[in-house]
């Protein structure tokens, strides 16, 4: 039998490995880059599109609500008293009136100046840099009222229409009004329901505290050819309707100094002032020397 010349071909397998799996964690780390940045460009856009108001009013909703910015305890839950066995070292509750004797008193107690210094030299350094008294008083002040209003179960919603400052007149609380939501009808003197709420939760800390009190309504500029107004009734009646509110909720009525319409006289933003911003009822918690006890100039 002849051989076959026939060649044999011989089929070789070649077997392919599979490619390394490369993982997916720049996927992640993409996306994460992508929220980010639009988390930072959305920032950006709100931060240009808020007013000052706008602005005061997120930072005071987002400060401690239960922090006093003084070291006096005020502002605490013990109303600046303590529990130690020898007594209260502060002065009385808030609850209890204030009266120029109680205040003569504490001046007198308060150690002067070469009292410090024979006692700690460093004393009086730290007398420099601490606040004025009625700084101190306006910035607890400001933390009880914050304290107070963000019990409010609606708060968020008006937190932006409320604007907390210190003055060298007192501590200011004005209810202003924004694009959009205002505190007051437009027109009318009596205001939302919601700014009645947030009068009525005001009026016990304001009752607790000595201050007197001022109320001041102000408006917008009427823009050219708009209907005409009568703006200094306007914000008289408005103003007058934020100091009955407070009457009505506890707020001694002979602790009012004066109520007053300013019209568009004073606007928060001389430049612009058509805004709405510039319409406003405030508050104004007015700083006070203690009266002088009689025997004072004897």
């Amino acid at each position: 039998m002849a051989k076959s010349t026939q060649p044999i071909i011989m089929v070789k397998k070649v077997k392919k490995a599979a490619h390394a799996h490369h993982g997916g964690a720049w996927k992640i780390a993409y996306a994460d880059f992508v929220t980010a940045m639009m988390a930072f460009f959305l920032l950006m856009w709100l931060i240009s599109m808020t007013t000052k108001e706008q602005k005061t009013g997120l930072a005071n909703y987002f400060s401690p609500p239960n922090v006093s910015p003084t070291t006096s305890g005020s502002g605490g839950v013990l109303l600046g008293t303590t529990i130690d066995k020898a007594g209260a070292k502060a002065s009385d509750p808030r609850d209890t009136p204030w009266s120029p004797n109680r205040a003569s008193a504490r001046e007198v107690s308060r150690p002067t100046a070469s009292d410090r210094e024979v006692s700690d030299p460093a004393a009086s350094d730290r007398e420099v840099s601490r606040p004025a008294p009625s700084e101190q008083a306006n910035q607890s002040a400001a933390a009880s009222i914050r304290q107070a209003l963000q019990k409010m179960p609606d708060y968020a919603e008006v937190s932006r229409n409320i604007v907390i400052e210190s003055t060298k007149e007192g501590l200011n609380v004005s209810l202003t009004d924004q694009d959009g939501r205002s505190m007051f009808p437009e027109g009318s003197v009596n205001p939302y329901e919601r700014t009645r709420r947030v009068l009525e939760t005001l009026a016990p800390t304001l009752r607790r505290m000595p201050n007197r009190l001022s109320v001041t309504g102000h408006t917008a500029a009427a823009r050219p050819g708009s209907r005409a107004i009568d703006s200094w009734g306007l914000t008289a009646g408005r103003a007058i309707a934020v100091r009955e509110i407070l009457s009505g909720a506890g707020f001694p009525g002979d602790r009012f100094t004066f109520v007053a319409g300013r019209a568009e006289t004073e606007p928060v933003f001389p430049d612009n002032p058509y805004l709405a911003s510039n319409g406003r009822v405030t508050i104004t918690l007015i700083n006070e020397a203690p009266a002088l006890s009689p025997g004072a100039f004897r």
